[in-house]
């Protein structure tokens, strides 16, 4: 349904040709928990599956926690073997280590002896035991390659739990899209809705996908690698975490800063989009006005935009990498001091400073991933929040339950006491009352802004009334199913919408099922409506393929195809808005033919502002401002001499030149 002429609705952002989204609303500061949580509870149905890859995930890190380990044990036995072999020089064979090492002190290399206890069994003279080396890389490999497996099993249950999620996420966006009344869209750039439908939906399910398996691994990471570095040395454990707070305040400040520029980032986006779409809408209306240069500035003022937001939360986000790098080798250079010194004062061994510091680097670079992603995170959460935002709109009012059905399908309507305005400040319909009998045609006259299609809105439900009511034979329509209104009632507009398919297709869109129209009512109702004349002149003929506007018939071809769309419907209610403005004169007096045979038995809505189209009407009603000044036939209402016969007057009376206004 068009908006209504003149006083239609609010100010729409971008409501032209050249609107470029201009209007819309500033983008708020970002809930980042709470959009966050929120989507976090969408993942819900999926926590079975969430729980077996966190414990695919959790058997993962512990093995991968375990690789470094036993990696030092390795080392620990190679470095047995060399300084057995230095040993087997200095002293006989069949020393025991702890003989070696009294002999060391006996020596006054104390150092050397605290080394040499804190290796272990070392036999001098004995070289690297091959077997045991051999044991020990045997078991690391077991280990790594199942960390690899349970890794690849989480990724795997994460990918279908994700997209899962995303699946009913656009699920809830298409049912709520078919929720949200009229006047919600009337207030959006619909450039904005598609980009909230697609681009933001798409960026939650790649960042999701890109950062939740990496969280869940880095958390554990974290807790397993921890423990295992207390294990070893709670000194050196202490020494890691000194820079975590650090980490955690600085990522924290960054990211309060570049939050508020990823939802700058995502409101750009969605202006571009509605510009975009305008523009493509539109494209002729821009060459023949020659506004190409205003359309291409507008696009380089949003696209700069785009450009800005996006630059500043890349720019901002992406130092938290460099400077966890910093404070990661700021540690790896504590725990690699002092873990020599430790080392040497035979506290440690070398093969547990070896996987000591494996365990810091571990530690910090999950820090590290977690604070490069916050920028994913962010974005993310962004584009959430504005999903969350369509999925919070208002929605229009439920439809009864239990619904009435009327016991009688005549097609009588009333308009009873109505009030409406799209403005409360600003009222538009004002106790307004009218009949239509079944079979009868109402046509509705008046200057543009009148309150004509305000009627049709209204009767169809598009927009509530504030008082009075609407009855459909006897029933006041808000007791009926939205459904079972609109299933009653055929609608035409002066705007024609075709979708991509057949001719075929397109006219049978209007029937609840296509496939109940035989071929005879088919082809009675095209060629009533004169459609069957020229589609036969087509290649395809009905099986012609349209693309998304019709582009490639002309106007009034696309408005005799929606006409006829209407007929095969076999509505009670027949709405006529503008229907025949597209048409030419001599389709124009074949379709008035069609329209009389075919709205035998039909309540017929005709609003027109070519009122020859209108003469042989039941009924004539005139409105202006929201009001009906005028009803009657057309012969009674020229004689009357009021508002209608202005309006005639004013498109039949030949027009007033310069000539004839000056007299001689």
């Amino acid at each position: 349904m068009s908006a209504p002429a003149g006083r239609s609705a609010p100010p729409r952002p971008g409501g032209g040709p050249m609107g470029g989204g201009a209007g819309m609303p500033t983008a708020r500061a970002m809930d980042f928990a709470g959009s966050l949580r929120r989507f976090a509870g969408t993942m819900r149905p999926e926590r079975a599956r969430v729980a077996v890859l966190t414990a695919c995930g959790v058997a993962s890190v512990a093995l991968t926690v375990l690789g470094p380990k036993i990696l030092g044990d390795a080392t620990n036995v190679i470095f047995a073997g060399v300084v057995g072999q230095m040993l087997g020089r200095t002293l006989p064979a069949g020393t025991t280590t702890d003989e070696a090492v009294a002999a060391l002190r006996a020596a006054g290399d104390d150092t050397q002896a605290d080394m040499l206890a804190s290796m272990g069994d070392v036999v001098p003279g004995q070289g690297v035991d091959t077997e045991q080396l051999a044991q020990v890389l045997g078991t690391a490999v077991l280990v790594y390659l199942g960390a690899f497996v349970f890794g690849w099993l989480q990724s795997r249950l994460m990918t279908v739990a994700v997209q899962h999620t995303v699946r009913r996420l656009r699920d809830d966006v298409e049912a709520k899209l078919h929720r949200i009344p009229l006047s919600y869209v009337d207030k959006q750039a619909k450039g904005d809705i598609l980009s909230r439908v697609t681009n933001d939906i798409d960026n939650v399910a790649q960042t999701t996908t890109q950062t939740l398996a990496q969280l869940v691994t880095a958390v554990l990471t974290v807790v397993g690698v921890l423990a295992m570095m207390f294990w070893i040395s709670w000194v050196l454990a202490l020494v890691a975490l000194v820079t975590v707070p650090l980490s955690v305040l600085l990522t924290m400040a960054i990211a309060k800063r570049s939050q508020p520029q990823f939802v700058a980032q995502w409101a750009a986006t969605g202006r571009l989009n509605a510009h975009v779409e305008e523009m493509f809408t539109g494209h002729a209306l821009v060459k023949v006005y020659g506004r190409q240069a205003d359309a291409a500035a507008t696009f380089a003022r949003e696209n700069e935009a785009v450009y800005d937001a996006t630059r500043r939360s890349q720019f901002i986000s992406g130092t938290i990498q460099p400077s966890m790098g910093f404070l990661a080798n700021l540690n790896y250079v504590l725990v690699a001091v002092i873990g020599g010194l430790r080392v040497a004062s035979g506290q440690l061994s070398i093969g547990d400073v070896q996987a000591f510091i494996q365990y810091s680097r571990q530690f910090t670079q999950p820090l590290t991933q977690v604070a490069s992603m916050m920028n994913l995170l962010q974005s993310g959460v962004a584009s959430a929040e504005r999903v969350f935002e369509l999925l919070d709109a208002p929605e229009q009012r439920p439809d009864p339950d239990p619904a009435r059905v009327p016991e009688r399908t005549g097609g009588r309507v009333a308009f009873e006491g109505v009030a409406f305005s799209y403005d409360p400040d600003e009222p538009l319909i004002e106790d307004l009352d009218l009949v239509a009998e079944p079979g009868r045609t109402i046509a509705i006259v008046g200057p543009t802004g009148a309150g004509k299609t305000t009627l049709v809105n209204l009767l169809m439900r598009f927009y509530e009334v504030d008082a009075g009511r609407i009855t459909l034979d006897g029933v006041d329509t808000r007791e009926l199913t939205r459904d079972a209104l609109r299933s009653r009632i055929g609608m035409v507009l002066q705007d024609t919408w075709l979708f991509e398919g057949t001719i075929e297709e397109n006219l049978r869109y209007g029937v609840r099922d296509g496939d109940d129209v035989d071929e005879e009512a088919f082809l009675a109702a095209t060629r009533a409506t004169s459609v069957d004349p020229f589609v036969r002149t087509l290649p395809d003929g009905y099986d012609t393929v349209l693309d998304g506007d019709g582009g490639a018939l002309s106007a009034g071809e696309r408005q005799l195809l929606t006409i006829a769309r209407a007929f095969l419907a076999d509505p009670d209610i027949l709405v006529l808005d503008e229907a025949t403005s597209s048409v030419d004169t001599r389709t124009e007096v074949l379709v008035q033919e069609a329209m009389n045979a075919l709205r035998s038995g039909r309540t017929s809505f005709v609003i027109a502002h070519r009122l020859s189209t209108i003469r042989d009407a039941d009924l004539i009603v005139v409105m202006e401002h929201g009001r009906i000044v005028e009803q009657g036939d057309h012969a009674r209402l020229l004689e009357a001499g009021g508002a209608y016969a202005r309006l005639y007057a004013s498109q039949f009376a030949a027009p007033l030149t310069a000539t004839d206004a000056v007299p001689e």
